[in-house]
């Protein structure tokens, strides 16, 4: 185990280093930065989706998938955050309490 440890953090350091040695010019183009800017997005989008389907080894379809639906739908209105937030939990909530979702 503590080689995978040290490993991960060997790697982790010669990522950063990478960044590090990387040109400003090159980053400053529209290629790198447009690839940065939508690695971001899919990397988010990502941990949204493990995160709603995911538990531990196994995906499971629960409440929070119609609340996370619900949450987009919403954020694609272009809802405020807030609203966004408390009808995602009411949704969730509500289908709990009615027992049509673990």
């Amino acid at each position: 185990m503590w080689t995978a440890i040290l490993v991960a953090a060997i790697a982790c350091v010669a990522l950063k280093l990478a960044g590090y040695l990387t040109p400003a010019g090159w980053l400053e183009r529209e290629r790198p930065a447009r690839m940065t800017d939508l690695l971001t997005v899919a990397l988010l989008a990502a941990l949204v989706a493990v995160q709603t389907v995911g538990s531990g080894m196994a995906v499971l379809l629960d409440a929070r998938v119609p609340a996370v639906l619900v949450a987009g739908a919403l954020l694609w209105l272009r809802a405020p955050f807030l609203v966004v937030v408390l009808a995602a939990a009411a949704v969730a909530a509500l289908l709990r309490a009615a027992g049509l979702a673990a």
